[in-house]
C-alpha cells in the first residue's frame, strides 16, 4: 500500500470572490485524505455560518492571549478584522500524512511559507475576469457596493502576489478549475510516496 511519509500544506489563495473558499471545501468533501484549516477570526460570524466549522470566532482580547502562547502559525489583519492558522489545526494532521488545505490571502502564504514547512504547495486562484470578478462579489449579496468597491481595489493588490505561487488555476467553471487543482495536488503526492 502507498501511503504519504508526511502531508502536504497545500495553500490556496485568490482575490475575495474568486472562488477558493467554495473550492477548498469542494476539496476536502471529495478527497479522504484532506482537512480544511480553520482559521481563527475576530470578524463577526456571517449568516449561515458555523462555528469551528468556518471559522473560530474570537474576541480581540482572545485573538490577543492566542498570540502571547503562541499558538498560531501565522496571524494577519484583512479588512480591518484578524485572521490566524492554529498550531493545532495543522502539524498533527500533516504528522499522520493528512494534507491541510488552507484558504488565506497573499499575507496569510507567506507566513506560512516562511514557516519553511516541508511540502509546501501553494496555488492561486484567478476569476476568468475583473469584470466577473465583480459580478460574483455583488452576486453574494453580503457587501454595499461602497465594500464592493474596496474589496475590487484589493483585488488588484492582490492578484499583484500571484508570481509568488506555484501555480495559478483560472477559476472560470467550477469544476474544471477542481479538477486541475485535484490534478496538481495528485502529482505532489506522487513525489512523496513510500510502501509499507
Amino acid at each position: 500500500m502507498t501511503k504519504h511519509n508526511t502531508g502536504i500544506m497545500l495553500i490556496l489563495s485568490s482575490p475575495s470572490g474568486a472562488g477558493k473558499s467554495s473550492l477548498a471545501r469542494a476539496l476536502v468533501e471529495k478527497d479522504l485524505f484532506t482537512k480544511l484549516s480553520v482559521s481563527t477570526t475576530t470578524r463577526r460570524k456571517r449568516p449561515g455560518e458555523v462555528e469551528a466549522k468556518d471559522y473560530y470566532f474570537v474576541s480581540d482580547e482572545k485573538f490577543n492571549q492566542l498570540i502571547k502562547d503562541r499558538a498560531f502559525i501565522e496571524h494577519a489583519g484583512v479588512f480591518g478584522n484578524r485572521y490566524g492558522t492554529l498550531v493545532s489545526e495543522v502539524i498533527p494532521y500533516l504528522a499522520k500524512g493528512i494534507d491541510v488545505v488552507f484558504d488565506v490571502d497573499w499575507q496569510g502564504a507567506r507566513a506560512l511559507r516562511s514557516q519553511q514547512i516541508n511540502n509546501t504547495l501553494c496555488i492561486y486562484i484567478l476569476p476568468p475576469s475583473t469584470e466577473e470578478l465583480r459580478i460574483r462579489l455583488l452576486k453574494r449579496m453580503q457587501d454595499d457596493i461602497d465594500t464592493i468597491d474596496k474589496r475590487m481595489q484589493h483585488a488588484m493588490d492582490e492578484m499583484s502576489h500571484q508570481d509568488e505561487y506555484d501555480y495559478i488555476v483560472i477559476n472560470d467553471h467550477f469544476e474544471d478549475a477542481l479538477s486541475e487543482i485535484k490534478s496538481i495536488l495528485q502529482a505532489e503526492r506522487m513525489k512523496l510516496r513510500s510502501i509499507d
